[in-house]
């Protein structure tokens, strides 16, 4: 992952500094946003999945990290939700 990939990933995952155990997994924006092809790339190479929704506002496309995504944005001392990373 290239450093604003991983920059990305946390928070899609809502790590931050005093945030150490994510909370969520998701970015929404438009395909006009410069992040567009971070997240196409990281699809692209199995580290995230784009979520079709038709709850999803129009013009709009959600990302989600795979556990090999995610594992792979964590810094020492940061964790995984088990909740949601069983």
């Amino acid at each position: 992952m290239t450093p604003r990939q991983i920059e990305l990933a946390r928070h899609a995952l809502g790590l931050r500094p005093g945030c150490l155990v994510s909370r969520r997994n998701a970015d929404t924006l438009p395909r006009d946003n410069p992040d567009w092809p971070h997240w196409r790339s990281m699809v692209e190479a199995g580290l995230a999945r784009q979520v079709d929704d038709p709850a999803i506002p129009f013009g709009m496309t959600m990302f989600r990290l795979t556990r090999a995504g995610a594992e792979r944005a964590l810094l020492p001392g940061d964790v995984l939700d088990p909740e949601d990373w069983p």
